[in-house]
């Protein structure tokens, strides 16, 4: 008795209502996690990547989908399906290949790969980097880059041949810089779509190359830019400059150049999102009965009063003394300070006699650690003793 076989959208774990991209991608998860290559010598990854292929065979056509619908797996037997394939299926079929030649071309490279086309490409990106100061990151700044940058051939007019030559077309791919071939795999037939390796994609061939650009039809220049690098730009972020990257292809335009910036640490200020954070350090005498003390900022000193019994530790707010935005320069965040009380070291005879004096009107905690140790208890034996020698 043959096994029956389960519901196809259960296969693929979709609903009826799936649409063809919902569809590709189901199935596409289910190649990659079953296919044979992945699997060598696992018959029962074998057996769920044909159950998958089969399902999204008949699934992805809307005749046979409708089919199915009607008359469930019934509507491909007696080899209504195609004869000599898994459950029905003929995998050996060229509507096999048409069907899934661009998936097994995505996952698994150039079984199905796609040729780079011959039309206009943009050109390539250039990365590069420039440092500034915390400063310059919070208000802005201007800094000169210098790159080598690829410029047409002046001599060849950027076409690569020598001066009253030019370019053929290649006779590999006919100028479509892709070459196509077929190839049998385990799934039968897979059309291939691949980049010519003769022309590299432009579809001409450069017989007789220039003598000044070797035939690539571009010279490297050394040249100098001006980045702009706007207020509140943060560490790690790049600065686009559109058009002055590399030269495109086939009548593309140029890529860009992104300036990544590098900020430099600073030994007072440390920057989180648009907030800025630092320590002040107060005297005793200030925490304890209140004072003025000069905080810097990115905008300079800013006088700050504290008031009396202020705690070390302390956090107060200084309001759009932080990093303006980059949306709006107008827009910034704040400044958090921690306050923090400094010990006084090397205190002179009288200040030490002063100090001693403000301890015992204050609660006289320089000799609670002698009270203590006077205190006795009770041995075993009722006497008495000293809790410290």
């Amino acid at each position: 008795m043959a096994e029956q076989k389960r519901d196809y959208y259960e296969v693929l774990g979709v609903d009826k209502s799936a649409d063809e991209a919902t569809l590709k991608k189901a199935y596409r998860a289910l190649a990659k996690k079953y296919h044979p290559d992945m699997n060598p010598g696992n018959k029962d990854a074998e057996v769920k990547f044909k159950e998958a292929s089969e399902a999204y065979a008949v699934l992805s056509d809307p005749e046979k989908k409708r089919q199915y619908d009607q008359f469930g797996h019934a509507a491909f037997e007696n080899g209504g399906g195609g004869g000599g394939g898994f459950g029905g299926f003929d995998f050996n079929s060229a509507d096999f290949g048409d069907i899934f030649g661009d998936i097994f071309g995505d996952l698994f490279g150039s079984r199905g790969q796609r040729g780079r086309s011959n039309g206009p490409m943009k050109g390539a990106n250039i990365r590069t980097s420039v440092r500034i100061t915390f400063e310059e990151a919070v208000f802005g700044t201007e800094k000169e880059i210098e790159l080598n940058v690829k410029e047409n051939c002046k001599t060849c007019s950027g076409t690569g041949a020598k001066p009253g030559s030019s370019p053929e077309t290649c006779s590999k791919c006919g100028g479509k810089g892709q070459v196509v071939f077929t190839q049998q795999s385990f799934f039968g037939t897979v059309r291939n779509v691949q980049t010519c390796p003769d022309c590299q994609g432009s579809g001409k061939i450069v017989k007789d190359k220039c003598s000044d650009c070797h035939g690539s039809g571009f010279i490297t220049m050394r040249k100098k830019y001006a980045v702009e690098i706007p207020a509140g730009i943060d560490n790690g972020q790049s600065k686009r400059l559109a058009g002055l990257g590399e030269p495109g292809q086939n009548g593309g335009p140029r890529g860009d150049v992104l300036v990544e910036v590098i900020v430099s640490r600073h030994p007072i200020f440390q920057r989180q999102d648009y907030n800025i954070f630092s320590t002040v350090g107060i005297s005793y005498a200030v925490a304890a009965l209140g004072g003025e003390v000069l905080i810097d900022t990115v905008d300079g000193k800013v006088a700050y009063e504290v008031k009396a019994g202020t705690q070390t530790e302390t956090k107060i707010r200084l309001r759009g003394k932080g990093v303006p935005t980059l949306r709006n320069k107008e827009v910034r965040g704040d400044h958090y300070v921690t306050l923090v009380i400094q010990t006084p070291e090397n205190l002179s005879s009288e200040a030490k006699e002063l100090l001693r004096k403000f301890d015992e009107l204050t609660g006289d905690s320089l000799n609670s650690a002698k009270r203590v140790s006077t205190d006795t208890s009770e041995d075993k034996k009722g006497k008495k003793k000293k809790l410290f020698k």
